[in-house]
């Protein structure tokens, strides 16, 4: 059965005037929610999540400590309103098990969890609006919530969702995309370029894999640019903040030439 929504016309322009490799505009919101240790609200077009870290912290059951190294808990739930179904997901629906399992598994060998040993993060996600990638809004809003709350991490890991359309590939698919289209999710490390996920929903032809595969590390460059920058405005301000705070002049504070330098890479 054909689509009723055309998903690339003639002129290489998609239903919402995008072009193939084309992302959506990607916005970005890192003021603290609440009393979470670091937090972040995503938006990739009109699929919104907010990622909120708390800890590291003890954990809540022993069996669930490890000796060496931290328990990385990620529980994620869908409002509602978040989508045309209107349908209630509970925290035990199958389809939220398997996103959360999924950015579990993607930040498990990121995240240095050696460093806490006999600890738990705890990682809440709540999905506000939905229009595709879905996956990839969680993972990069993951990311900097993680680096809000001052957790050590190997890299950045940047997610970007690529599909196929007849010989045409596409990134970043809206929703009308992936109800018609096979499409691949990818997130990346753009540092040191390794892969921590790549997961398909659908089937993928092996011959157009490798070519889909390859788009979605390039923009996961792009999307590496824009979180280091949104990270770069929040410590300017927090910098400003403190700076701001008024000191006695005879503190020994040290001269102003020796004020520590901030950098993400």
């Amino acid at each position: 059965m054909s689509s009723r929504v055309e998903i690339l016309n003639e002129g290489g322009y998609r239903s919402d005037g995008r072009k193939q490799y084309e992302l959506r505009d990607m916005a970005v919101d890192l003021s603290q929610q609440g009393a979470a240790d670091g937090s972040a609200t995503l938006s990739h077009g009109l699929t919104q999540v907010q990622a909120s870290v708390f800890g590291p912290r003890e954990a809540k059951l022993r069996s669930q400590t490890f000796y060496d190294r931290a328990t990385i808990n990620v529980e994620l739930s869908i409002a509602s309103f978040s989508t045309g179904e209107r349908r209630k997901r509970s925290r035990n629906d199958k389809r939220t098990l398997e996103l959360a399992a999924a950015i579990k598994s993607t930040f498990e060998p990121v995240v240095q969890t050696n460093l806490y040993p006999r600890t738990q993060i705890d990682i809440y996600i709540q999905v506000i609006q939905q229009d595709g990638g879905l996956l990839q809004a969680c993972i990069n809003a993951t990311t900097l919530a993680l680096a809000c709350a001052g957790i050590p991490l190997l890299d950045f890991v940047c997610a970007v969702t690529g599909g196929v359309h007849s010989t045409s590939s596409m990134l970043d698919l809206t929703t009308l995309e992936e109800n018609d289209l096979p499409y691949v999710t990818v997130a990346t490390m753009p540092s040191s370029g390794k892969v921590t996920l790549a997961t398909m929903e659908t089937r993928l032809h092996v011959d157009r894999f490798e070519e889909i595969f390859r788009l979605a590390c390039d923009a996961g460059q792009v999307i590496h640019k824009e979180m280091r920058a949104a990270l770069r405005t929040r410590t300017a301000v927090l910098l400003a903040a403190v700076q701001s705070t008024t000191v006695p002049s005879g503190d020994a504070g040290g001269d102003k030439d020796d004020e520590p330098m901030y950098e993400y890479r």
